[in-house]
């Protein structure tokens, strides 16, 4: 308790000698009221450029011992609080990216760090179980309180995994003894079935496809990587499939202006769809599945209308492929309802959504009819992490009780409406602005600049994350308020008034 009101002391003191993180704001918006959040920072503080000296020899330190050349900079996770992060160089920067949009309640929630401290929940933490034969009494009911009290519509079956790599992965897995038990119909599983799949071949090992969207981001592992087409960084090297490739619709913007292109954009591509089942099935490839993201994250925040998702779900029922539904970047509240697909208006949006980042652990929801009929089908040690469900009910009780899904809705509003105003005020840094909630992005006008503006904005005290070719999308957390939307757009307007 000393440390906190140590904290909101500093804070204090700081925010008034406000010539240490910037000039003050030319930005033309009503500041917003600050609500009373008791253990957040007032604003950023920077004292040195950003990697700092610390965080630089930290980075040579790391690099001697593997690859670091993706760090941006080292963390004081201790000190970092709500939407603030602080460095180990002691800047404190207002972070739009949270971890890659991982935090679902910022840094060091009070409500988290009470679940920690309640002795009836070390043994959650402590001993960590292999949950597919040795779970804890009380699993059941955890999940009843956590993943379950939010499951999509329709799909009351869950498997919890460690990451949304994995959920996708066996996601996959599940799909394709789903499609071949289907084949099958009541026929028992064959002799030559089960000792032609030991050496990887037919009829054991069906050569089965997913269909995934170019510009799609599903994970970096083996079947996964067959679905990801972002980065050719993520690819490169690495041995995949022959699974079908459909182009995802490029909309232009402003999206009022370019109704009837779009809609033919979409018309095309769901036309792609549906020839690539048809090409795959000759070629003996059968589409088992599809999978998508509601809003393409890595791969450049690329939206579609909720008419495309629909027709989308539709060609998928036609031709008996499951839907797949990515929200492991999407879920949790971000885009202004718990599940992006929920936009959607549909009654039966998918047979399996996959999640992880906010949610705190990863795994799917699925159909009934889609569960393993056999045990150890999808399995490994761990399955996930029961302390991630208990972390993951305390998060849903603070969005519940701060009403945070509203809030999301009336930040990203601050936030969209702000962009749009720098797109008209500086249309040679800011074009394509774009979002839903505060799933907002713009894309820059290379990725030389983008990179610039994100380092001279990091500077300033405020962390970005880029996507695709050269957008820059903010991923804030759910307690992302309208005077954090306000006080970013002051500086980012400072930013971008000079950027040359």
């Amino acid at each position: 308790m000393a440390s906190m009101l140590l904290t909101r002391q500093l804070a204090s003191a700081l925010q008034q000698n406000s010539r240490l993180f910037g000039p003050r704001c030319r930005y033309v918006s009503q500041t917003a009221a600050k609500t009373n959040v008791d253990f957040e920072y007032d604003s950023p503080l920077m004292k040195t450029e950003v990697p700092g000296p610390r965080s630089r020899e930290l980075i040579k330190q790391l690099n001697a011992i593997q690859n670091a050349d993706a760090v941006n900079f080292f963390c004081n996770y201790e000190e970092s609080r709500g939407n603030y992060l602080v460095d180990v160089d002691g800047n404190r920067m207002l972070d739009l990216y949270s971890q890659i949009a991982s935090l679902p309640i910022g840094y060091n929630h009070p409500a988290l760090i009470k679940i920690l401290q309640q002795p009836q929940n070390l043994s959650t933490f402590i001993n960590r179980p292999a949950l597919g034969i040795l779970p804890p009494e009380n699993f059941t009911e955890k999940l009843e309180e956590s993943l379950l009290s939010i499951g999509p519509e329709g799909l009351k079956q869950v498997l919890t995994m460690s990451c949304g790599s994995c959920a996708n992965e066996n996601a996959f897995k599940l799909t394709f003894m789903w499609y071949r038990n289907k084949e099958r119909g009541h026929s028992r599983v064959t002799k030559e079935e089960m000792e032609s799949c030991m050496i990887n071949q037919s009829p054991g090992c069906p050569d089965y496809s997913i269909l995934s969207f170019m510009g799609g981001f599903h994970g970096r592992t083996m079947g996964c990587l067959a679905t990801t087409h972002s980065k050719a960084i993520h690819k490169l090297d690495i041995p995949s499939f022959d699974w079908p490739i459909a182009p995802f619709p490029r909309l232009k913007y402003p999206l009022e202006q370019f109704v009837k292109e779009n809609q033919e954009e979409e018309a095309h591509c769901l036309e792609e769809v549906e020839d690539l089942i048809v090409k795959y099935r000759k070629k003996k490839k059968t589409v088992a599945g599809i999978i998508v993201e509601p809003i393409q994250s890595e791969g450049g925040d690329n939206h579609a209308s909720n008419d495309f998702f629909r027709k989308l779900r539709d060609i998928a029922r036609k031709h008996g492929c499951a839907f797949l539904v990515d929200e492991v970047q999407t879920g949790g509240g971000s885009t202004g309802k718990f599940w992006a697909h929920e936009h959607w208006g549909m009654d039966d949006p998918a047979d399996v959504v996959t999640f992880s980042k906010k949610m705190m652990t990863g795994g799917f929801f699925h159909k009934a009819e889609l569960r393993p009929d056999a045990p150890y089908r999808i399995f490994n040690t761990w399955l996930g992490d029961p302390s991630k469900n208990l972390l993951l009910a305390e998060v849903l009780n603070v969005i519940k009780r701060e009403d945070l899904i509203n809030n999301t809705v009336q930040a990203g509003k601050v936030l969209l409406d702000g962009l749009l105003e720098f797109q008209s005020r500086y249309p040679h840094v800011v074009s394509r602005a774009r979002g839903k909630g505060t799933f907002c992005s713009f894309d820059a006008p290379s990725d030389a600049a983008r990179i610039k503006l994100m380092a001279q904005t990091r500077n300033k005290g405020v962390v970005l994350g880029g996507s695709g070719d050269k957008s820059i999308r903010f991923r804030p957390t759910l307690v992302f308020k309208e005077h954090h939307a306000h006080l970013f757009l002051n500086i980012f307007n400072d930013i971008l008034a000079d950027f040359k």
